[in-house]
């Protein structure tokens, strides 16, 4: 079924863009993604969902929305994460000529994706992603994320991701608007089908082609609520976090001494207010960013510690998969390469 707005066309009608909606067990999120996507206007669009094997009611309610086509994942081949594999299925299917892979747990703000369109075209890029608004709630939300994502900007500058002459790619993977035709040069997510952190994979896959991406902070198109408690964010961050900043353990250790130095200078400022200035990089309001700075950088530390342990140990989990790290397979291909050297010397 082809959307403009939310009232349905002929099949015949060719969306422009195909939004892809990768879901496993999403029951808490899922409904309001989609009645945020169908209302939509000034643009043909299609909403493809694909359930990932969920065991709780998300299939029913995107099967409870009119106009929103629903398929499954099918089995998980060896060596793909579950992500990979439902977003591959959800573009096989789709038919525009701009694919949006957005997540479940996503509100698309009226009319931010005939925006995102303009946007797209009115820079010239293959690509572009959003870094959505967080919404934080519960404490530990509002503890960690500002460090997280204050730190992801400063490793990550959005005005260098999207500079050509700059090696270095990101992209937030909860909104990657891409051209057709260059994910498909690039192989798509089948390329990357093993990694935990496709879209930063995804990012350096176009970029390197010679392809533009433009990424910046999306506050004004898209919010997302990622964690709603402590055992979520743990998790999800234990996957990510080591990935994200390969360098651990001194940069857990280097928050946790500013952290500290920043209690014991409190009658001073001189730390706490810098702080404070390095942890307000991330956008969250006032109070969250206060909150962050008092609590945050010792969490943050623990979780990207964590995140490099599990990883160092070859496995970590999501969502009720276990996948293999690609630390483990890195250590492998060294032990094998050892060998192969001892053997010839030999």
């Amino acid at each position: 079924m082809v959307l403009s707005g939310s009232f349905p066309q002929a099949d015949v009608a060719i969306p422009e863009v195909s939004i892809i909606v990768p879901a496993r067990n999403e029951e808490a999120s899922l409904g309001d993604c989609l009645q945020s996507l169908l209302a939509q206007t000034g643009v043909r669009y299609e909403i493809i969902v694909v359930d990932d094997g969920s065991t709780d009611r998300t299939r029913a309610i995107a099967e409870s929305c009119s106009g929103v086509r629903v398929i499954s994942s099918g089995l998980l081949p060896e060596g793909w994460t579950g992500k990979n594999n439902a977003v591959v299925a959800g573009a096989a299917m789709a038919r525009g000529d701009w694919l949006l892979f957005t997540d479940a747990d996503t509100v698309h703000l009226p009319g931010s994706l005939a925006r995102a369109l303009a946007e797209a075209k009115e820079y010239g890029v293959d690509m572009l992603s959003y870094s959505p608004e967080q919404i934080a709630v519960t404490f530990w939300e509002m503890a960690v994320l500002s460090v997280v994502f204050a730190e992801l900007a400063r490793k990550y500058p959005p005005r260098r991701v999207s500079d050509p002459a700059s090696p270095i790619a990101a992209a937030n993977g909860q909104y990657i608007l891409i051209r057709r035709q260059a994910y498909e040069a690039v192989g798509g997510h089948r390329a990357i089908a093993g990694s935990l952190l496709e879209d930063v994979a995804l990012a350096h896959a176009v970029k390197r082609s010679g392809r533009k991406i433009r990424f910046r902070y999306g506050a004004d198109a898209v919010r997302t609520r990622m964690y709603r408690n402590w055992a979520q964010l743990r998790e999800g961050w234990t996957k990510n976090l080591a990935l994200l900043f390969p360098q651990s353990q001194g940069r857990a250790l280097m928050l946790v001494a500013w952290w500290l130095c920043a209690w014991l200078t409190v009658p001073l400022l001189v730390a706490a207010v810098a702080l404070f200035l390095r942890v307000r990089k991330a956008n969250f309001s006032l109070g969250t960013t206060l909150l962050s700075t008092a609590f945050g950088p010792p969490l943050f530390a623990y979780l990207l510690l964590r995140s490099q342990r599990e990883h160092a140990r070859g496995r970590v989990s999501w969502k009720g998969r276990e996948y293999r790290s690609a630390q483990a397979d890195q250590a492998q291909a060294a032990i094998h390469k050892a060998r192969q050297v001892l053997k010839t010397g030999s």
